[in-house]
């Protein structure tokens, strides 16, 4: 038998999955890190710890015999987080930047009151914002002492989580990355595949600590897994988390799109084999490479999705456990004009406002805690909702199907309003680890299991069609009250 061993790094926590030669998932475990606020505005986690436990939560799946059987492992990882190490020690410089930090706004907003903002999109598919990798980044190089005079010297080096973790896995032997993580840094060119020299200047940012950058389904490097395996593996199959779940759900054709629900949403559509200009209030990024071929995908980013229940559980303390939302939701018969925008950390696409503060609107003497729950889980579908909108008005491509993945999907009530809300069917994929079945099939293609893409569709779970319920009127007078709870939080934010 073959094994793959996936390792699922997110943003709140490391996953291990295991999956057999028919990608059947087999195990899976999770063992979570800390996230800290140092600043209001500034998110870290620990490098070290996020290794630490992907390397625990690997050695506690329930791996059968190496006699006999053949291993591999595979990755998907949280995107534009980064991390700067020292190249001789292996100890960051500095905790790793999380991708909802917003320490770098003030650089980002220097670069687009400078006029680069028309460039940096034309040629990295982004906008300048500190979401992605660069600002960060340059903070650390900026900020932290005698870390940009090391890293001039060729002594540190940078990397997304995958690359942070394939170069502690192999012991400092692979400093690589692939194409989809190195499109969400702010620094990589989608057109000529390289890392963009201009922009590295602009952002003064030496090029000698960058990854080298590869396909998706190439091999990446070899590890034992600090000796848990008898002899090393192959480590292939590697792409950002929402690429995976891309792939997973087997939305390789135009217009084909997934949301995937994490601790922000990712609403992603292929759209082709050609980067194409992303309408205002998106981005365009590679999405995955399979059979050298790159496929570009055109992404909205919706920054707290899943984040919002965390907070009702874990602050207010409205409901015990994420699961007991869908129970709440359900009590009440509506939201009783009550709308939550959970701009905790701005807002994101279309409208992408840094500055925005989240609100909870149309709060009376008659709100209940089952209004405010219902108001957060129908927030997830409206952000999700003003996505697809943009998408289907900027594209020239033909949106046909939308896929839902990630830990909220499983909840039946947000299925059921997402549907609602589009006013068009959704589907859920009968497998809640869509983005580690993603990195699987490339790992699969890597390793000449898979050679082409009709194979690879004989792998797909059975899928859950769920059909919109709601009338039309109220459909309309839901994103109304939407649009006006959004609006007022924009009139709030800083000029």
């Amino acid at each position: 038998m073959r094994y793959i061993i996936t390792i699922d790094q997110r943003t709140s926590s490391s996953k291990a999955l295991l999956f057999d030669e028919k990608l059947n998932l087999i195990d899976h475990k999770i063992i979570p890190h800390k996230i800290s606020h140092p600043r209001e505005d500034w998110v870290e986690a620990d490098a070290e710890e996020i290794y630490t436990n992907t390397v625990a939560a690997i050695k506690q799946l329930s791996l059968p015999s190496f006699e006999g059987n053949e291993f591999s492992i595979s990755m998907v990882n949280q995107r534009e987080t980064v991390v700067l190490w020292d190249k001789k020690t292996g100890k960051p410089v500095y905790p790793a930047v999380m991708w909802q930090c917003r320490r770098g706004a003030a650089f980002c907003q220097e670069l687009i009151d400078k006029g680069y903002e028309a460039t940096i999109k034309e040629r990295t598919g982004l906008i300048p914002d500190t979401y992605f990798s660069g600002s960060g980044v340059k903070w650390i190089l900026d900020n932290i002492q005698s870390v940009r005079e090391r890293a001039e010297k060729g002594d540190i080096l940078m990397g997304t989580i995958d690359t942070w973790l394939i170069w502690k896995l192999t012991g400092g032997k692979s400093h690589v990355t692939d194409y989809s993580n190195a499109s969400r840094t702010l620094l990589f060119n989608i057109n000529s595949m390289e890392w963009d020299p201009d922009i590295l200047r602009v952002f003064t940012i030496p090029a000698c600590i960058l990854p080298e950058t590869k396909p998706s389904d190439s091999v990446f490097g070899e590890t034992d897994i600090e000796g848990l395996l008898p002899k090393p593996v192959q480590i292939a199959g590697v792409l950002g988390n929402s690429h995976g779940a891309l792939v997973g759900q087997l939305c390789f054709e135009p217009g084909e799109g997934k949301t995937t629900y994490g601790t922000g949403s990712s609403v992603m559509f292929n759209v082709g084999e050609k980067p194409v200009p992303a309408p205002n209030g998106m981005v365009c990024s590679v999405g995955y490479s399979m059979f050298d071929h790159n496929y570009y995908v055109v992404e909205g980013h919706v920054h707290s999705s899943g984040a919002v229940l965390d907070w009702i559980t874990n602050n207010l303390r409205l409901v015990d456990s994420t699961e007991d939302t869908q129970t709440l939701a359900q009590s009440v018969t509506g939201n009783g004009g009550v709308y939550f925008v959970p701009a905790f950390n701005g807002l994101g696409s279309p409208w992408w406002v840094p500055d925005a503060k989240a609100m909870i609107t149309g709060l009376t003497m008659q709100t209940t805690k089952a209004h405010v729950v219902r108001a957060a889980l129908e927030s997830i579908a409206y952000q999700v909702a003003d996505v697809v909108e943009l998408a289907m008005r900027g594209l020239t491509t033909p949106l046909r199907e939308l896929s839902i993945d990630g830990e909220s999907a499983k909840n039946d009530f947000l299925m059921q309003f997402q549907a609602d809300i589009l006013g068009f069917p959704v589907k859920r994929l009968g497998l809640e680890e869509a983005s580690g079945l993603g990195s699987a099939i490339l790992n699969c293609c890597a390793c000449g299991i898979f050679t082409s893409v009709d194979q690879i569709k004989e792998v797909r779970k059975i899928s859950e069609i769920c059909l919109p319920e709601m009338k039309p009127e109220e459909r309309i007078k839901n994103l109304q009250g939407w649009l006006q709870s959004v609006h007022a939080v924009m009139l709030t934010a800083k000029k």
